[in-house]
């Protein structure tokens, strides 16, 4: 299974202290696969763990131990973004969640490990399909 993964069960991942932390953890443990994710996502983990050098040294672990896996941004995939946000303008989609919605897009990964079910409720893929929601 390929799932991209958001911000927040990143951090919940590592950070002890989030109310979903346990859900998290034991989400990751049962997962088989691999999971992507976008810099700018990695930067917004980084800054909520920004309390901890140890917790951010974590965050930045699961990239070099290949937990996860980054994808970069190209000038196609920044296009795809600047559409997708002018889009989404009413909720207001923000620059980290338009680079997983252009993975996807670009990828054909529809399952999103995210605890934002409102704003990837929403969001749609061509031929009007639905991100796949975990956690």
């Amino acid at each position: 299974m390929q799932a991209i993964l958001d911000t927040g069960p990143w951090v919940a991942f590592i950070d002890r202290s989030e109310n979903r932390h346990a859900e998290a953890v034991k989400w990751l443990k049962e997962f088989t696969g691999t999971l992507y994710s976008t810099e700018a996502v990695l930067t917004e983990v980084l800054y909520l763990l920004n309390f901890s050098i140890v917790a951010q040294c974590a965050a930045m672990d699961f990239v070099l131990e290949s937990v996860v896996k980054i994808v970069p941004s190209d000038n196609e995939s920044i296009k795809k973004m600047k559409g997708l946000m002018r889009k989404y303008d009413s909720l207001p989609m923000d620059y980290a969640d338009g680079t997983l919605v252009a993975l996807a897009i670009d990828t054909g990964i529809r399952t999103i490990v995210t605890f934002d079910r409102r704003d990837f409720g929403i969001y749609a893929l061509p031929n009007r399909k639905k991100l796949i929601l975990a956690i």
